[in-house]
C-alpha cells in the first residue's frame, strides 16, 4: 500500500502587514521560545518569496531571528536541514541568524 504525501500548506495572494503580524501571535505552552514557534509557522505556511519577506518584517519588528527551541537547536538549523527548506534558510541568514 502507498502512502499519500500530505498537501503543502502554502498561503497564497497578497500579504500586507496584517496578514504577516498574524504570524507573531503564537503564544507558548511549554517554554519553547515563541519567536521560534512564529518562525517555524510562517516557514510551514509561506512560500521562499514570501517567507523572506516576513523575516525582513520580523526582525524589524524587534524579534530573535536565532531563536531555539528547547532542545537548543535554532529555527535556522531545522529549517536548512530540510531539502526544500534551503532558500528559507538562505532567508535567514541574510538577516542575521545563526
Amino acid at each position: 500500500m502507498s502512502l499519500k504525501k500530505d498537501k503543502e500548506k502554502v498561503f497564497g495572494g497578497e500579504w500586507t502587514e496584517d496578514s504577516m503580524r498574524f504570524f507573531l501571535e503564537s503564544e507558548s505552552y511549554d517554554g519553547t521560545d515563541v519567536d521560534y514557534i512564529n518562525i517555524m509557522k510562517a516557514y510551514q505556511h509561506m512560500t521562499a518569496e514570501t517567507f523572506a519577506e516576513f523575516v525582513e518584517f520580523f526582525k524589524g519588528e524587534g524579534h530573535n531571528v536565532s531563536a531555539k527551541n528547547l532542545e537548543g537547536e535554532s529555527a535556522l538549523s531545522i529549517i536548512a536541514s530540510h531539502e526544500p527548506g534551503k532558500p528559507y534558510a538562505a532567508a535567514l541568514t541574510a538577516a542575521g541568524a545563526v
